[in-house]
């Protein structure tokens, strides 16, 4: 990869979040294939191990860990060089109607997808883990900020936060040219979609509600990503990026 490409991610250190499977392990994939120099984390080994394997380069680096727990992210920090970018991944999705949700389910959420992220975070800015014009990247949806459906109303409410978390943390971190933003995806085809577990029949009606006429792939929320990790976006901070097929035009 040539030096004076601007999407070039090559002298960069990444970190992943939840890089076992889906997203993250595209994210993973396509920043190594830009030059990047990797650290993977999730909570599945053998998955992650999958990932591994699959990444470009070398010397790349994998760490076993569950961000819902504290201790783990705090020897994860405790093992990480200094991030020139930090792309935070980990998520679950859970359908379940707000009047049947007891506490632990709304913690169970919000655990995952919103308060290990920003932790993390914490942990990486008082630690000094990361360099100076870093990029911070958070995979949140479209659910929430855009729009929600019957039975997200947990995941739609754990996304919304990560964007409103975001904006703020953008101008605390300016003055150090650190720049955070998110991507946010429609529906992406990856294991994690298929949880909702639809029947073939209601898939493809809902296809038709996107003007593309599909779902996303994992690899085209990556590109996003690489974009924001990279020098192409250095006057980008605060922003949410849409990637839904024009789902949201409607």
């Amino acid at each position: 990869m040539e030096q004076n490409n601007p999407f070039s991610l090559l002298g960069k250190t990444i970190l992943v979040t939840g890089a076992s499977s889906g997203i993250g392990r595209a994210i993973a994939v396509e920043c190594s294939k830009m030059d990047a120099q990797m650290i993977i984390t999730g909570r599945n080994k053998m998955r992650l191990n999958e990932t591994f394997a699959s990444l470009s380069g070398e010397n790349h680096v994998q760490i076993t860990a569950d961000l819902s727990v504290e201790q783990d992210i705090e020897n994860l920090i405790a093992s990480l060089p200094k991030l020139d970018g930090c792309v935070n991944n980990a998520g679950i999705a859970r359908q379940q109607l707000l009047q049947f949700s007891e506490k632990k389910d709304i913690l169970d959420v919000f655990e995952t997808n919103t308060f290990s992220s920003f932790l993390l975070i914490q942990k990486l800015i008082q630690n000094k883990k990361l360099n100076k014009n870093a990029s911070i990247v958070f995979v949140s949806s479209i659910s929430g900020v855009y729009c929600s459906a019957v039975g997200e109303a947990l995941y739609s409410a754990s996304k919304a936060a990560i964007n409103g978390y975001l904006k703020g943390l953008a101008l605390e971190t300016a003055n150090r040219g650190i720049r955070v933003n998110s991507v946010n995806p429609g529906l992406i085809e990856t294991n994690l979609f298929n949880s909702f577990s639809m029947p073939f029949e209601v898939l493809e009606e809902k296809k038709k509600e996107y003007p593309l006429k599909r779902f996303g792939k994992p690899e085209e929320v990556a590109y996003a990503i690489v974009y924001l990790l990279s020098d192409a976006s250095q006057w980008v901070t605060g922003s949410n990026l849409v990637i839904d097929g024009g789902y949201t035009l409607n």
